[in-house]
């Protein structure tokens, strides 16, 4: 559980944790950022929900202060992404990162415990990101949050770090099986591990390819997504953008059966 370090120029380091996830949770992978100058300050990024709060704290404590972490942010608002909310803001000063769209759902995460406690003063930590993305300051450097809704949530963020050159790019990218610490190897052989989701999860080819086409356009060297193995190296990426570009999937997939009332009504017999 100390985590797996996956950048560090003595200055930076990102820090991935995958194994925290224990029973019938979905496998899912946390992150750290900590940016040394003067002082240290930290990020993390998708932190989870209650399943991997306490393991994850404990996790951070091996690499870091936790009064170091300045953002808990989430790509977008599902439990396996921000659930632990409430604990973030009860045991941290740290402030809170999500789009704009789910700023206002987050207070139905906290119990009027945890409300009550901290009274109003929670909301004034939450940092909610505009649709067009936001720069987030981090000690002398920066981490760009980059637009990528419905991929899949309407309001969706990615995050890129212009250090280590490491896009953490949330849903995207996802896989069901193998070993989160190990990379992808075989292309072609990993693809059966990712389709089902990204057919079912991503709304449409025309929002994968708008998103291949954008990460085109950045110098990337990983792809970090929150479940399952990363794309490392420029030719692995590559391999990864031409495919989910021209990925029939979500809407692409529909049809009228899908939306068909009648059939199923009438293939119940009523005495």
């Amino acid at each position: 559980m100390s985590g797996k370090i996956i950048f560090d120029n003595g200055k930076h380091q990102c820090i991935m944790f995958s194994d925290l996830v224990k029973g019938d949770g979905i496998q899912s992978n946390q992150f750290l950022i900590l940016h040394s100058d003067e002082e240290t300050v930290g990020a993390v990024i998708d932190p989870g929900g209650d399943l991997t709060y306490t393991p994850l704290t404990l996790a951070l404590l091996k690499h870091t202060d936790i009064r170091h972490i300045r953002y808990v942010i989430g790509s977008h608002q599902d439990p396996d992404i921000i659930a632990s909310l409430p604990r973030w803001l009860l045991h941290t000063q740290a402030n809170i990162v999500i789009s704009r769209l789910w700023e206002r759902f987050l207070p139905h995460l906290n119990s009027a415990f945890t409300t009550d406690r901290l009274q109003e003063g929670y909301l004034k930590r939450l940092i909610a990101l505009p649709d067009e993305g936001a720069v987030l300051p981090l000690g002398k450097t920066q981490l760009f949050a980059l637009p990528a809704h419905f991929l899949h949530s309407e309001g969706n963020f990615q995050f890129y770090d212009p250090i280590s050159k490491i896009l953490f790019s949330g849903d995207m990218g996802a896989s069901l099986l193998g070993d989160a610490n190990v990379p992808v190897e075989d292309f072609d052989s990993h693809i059966p591990t990712m389709r089902g989701f990204h057919q079912r999860y991503m709304v449409s080819n025309k929002v994968t390819r708008f998103w291949a086409d954008a990460v085109r356009q950045l110098d990337v060297e990983m792809i970090v997504p929150q479940h399952g193995k990363s794309f490392v190296g420029k030719a692995m990426i590559n391999h990864f953008l031409d495919w989910i570009g021209n990925l029939p999937c979500g809407v692409d997939l529909l049809t009228q059966d899908d939306y068909d009332y009648a059939a199923l009504i009438n293939s119940v017999k009523v005495d």
